[in-house]
């Protein structure tokens, strides 16, 4: 016998699931926003009456949630005590995440509001050098008086891989000093700085005015990590087939600058990173090079990506033409164009 097909017009709706349901469905989480928000309720106002007015809906409606989510869990989550309702175990356990879940919903969408009218939000920030943040206090302090709201924060886990991160969504701006060729990126200069040599004072090479490529030979040379990205050693020493004794990679300046001062070895480092030693004689600088070698610093920022007015901002202030204010001991721009360079330049 051939089965007959049940057809219910009145309750084809309810069968068809949402793309919400089915979204919800998909990453195997069974309640609703709209159940947290009713369990939240019923537990503060202790009666399902007391939650409907609160929620601005029914008692019958609500006590329909409720019994939904009671069936999607398969688990009481109140008792009816006389007139109140009081938490089983397992809805104060779920009480707990509702009301979690309720707050970081709740400061999303004040984010995203704050976004959108340009008044708050977050920026996320890293640099290529994880000692360069001594520019961000008094840029701080000028960027909150016009967005007081918006909170900067350092990813200093992404310090090795500040672009990947940028183009994986998980970085607002990102100040380089060795920006790729990458059309999906926005750079803007923001400061130049001098690249010197760094030694002990009783080095041999303390002696002289400046320090050329030929002399790194047979020295400990000491660069900052990972050497397929050293300027000194894939831009000057390995293609004029210039050898060191050894090479050490330090991921800290302050280690570099107690290593060198040791004389443990020679590194290329920025000016204005060891300024305080040099000054003190702890170690000597020469520059680099009779001309010496300066490199420009951009913040870079998503081409396509739609800029908020704090980021813009934020992004504007680094650009301003007084770096000493930011950079103490850098260079100014004036050979190097103010507005955003492609990254394909």
């Amino acid at each position: 016998m051939v089965g007959r097909a049940h057809f219910h017009p009145k309750r084809r709706r309810e069968e068809i699931p949402s793309a919400s349901c089915r979204q919800t469905e998909d990453m195997n989480v069974k309640l609703e926003i709209r159940h947290l928000r009713l369990l939240d309720a019923v537990a503060e106002e202790g009666s399902v009456t007391g939650a409907a007015k609160r929620l601005h809906t029914t008692q019958s409606a609500l006590s329909h949630q409720l019994r939904d989510a009671e069936e999607r869990l398969d688990a009481r989550l109140f008792l009816r005590l006389g007139k109140k309702m009081v938490l089983t175990p397992a809805g104060g356990h779920l009480l707990g995440a509702a009301r979690r879940v309720l707050e970081e919903l709740r400061r999303a969408e004040e984010q995203v509001s704050s976004l959108n009218n340009g008044t708050g939000g977050l920026i996320r920030l890293t640099t290529e050098c994880y000692t360069c943040y001594h520019w961000l206090p008094p840029l701080l302090k000028r960027f909150h008086r016009k967005f007081p709201k918006v909170e900067v924060t350092i990813d200093a886990q992404s310090t090795t891989r500040a672009i990947d991160a940028l183009l994986e969504g998980k970085l607002d701006v990102a100040i380089l000093s060795s920006p790729p060729k990458n059309k999906t990126l926005e750079l803007t200069p923001i400061v130049a700085d001098e690249m010197v040599v760094m030694m002990a004072p009783e080095h041999p090479l303390a002696r002289q005015n400046f320090i050329r490529p030929r002399d790194f030979a047979g020295e400990t040379v000491i660069i900052y990590p990972p050497r397929e990205e050293s300027t000194l050693l894939q831009k000057y020493l390995i293609p004029a087939n210039i050898e060191p004794k050894d090479v050490l990679e330090i991921p800290l300046t302050e280690a570099v600058i107690e290593m060198t001062a040791a004389g443990m070895g020679i590194a290329l480092v920025a000016q204005w990173s060891v300024a305080p030693q040099a000054k003190s004689g702890r170690v000597i600088t020469r520059p680099f090079t009779r001309h010496g070698l300066r490199r420009t610093w951009y913040a870079a920022t998503l081409r396509d990506q739609a800029c908020s007015p704090s980021l813009a901002e934020f992004v504007e202030l680094l650009a301003q033409p007084r770096p000493s204010e930011f950079w103490p001991g850098t260079l100014g721009l004036e050979n190097v164009r103010k507005k955003p360079l492609p990254a394909s330049a």
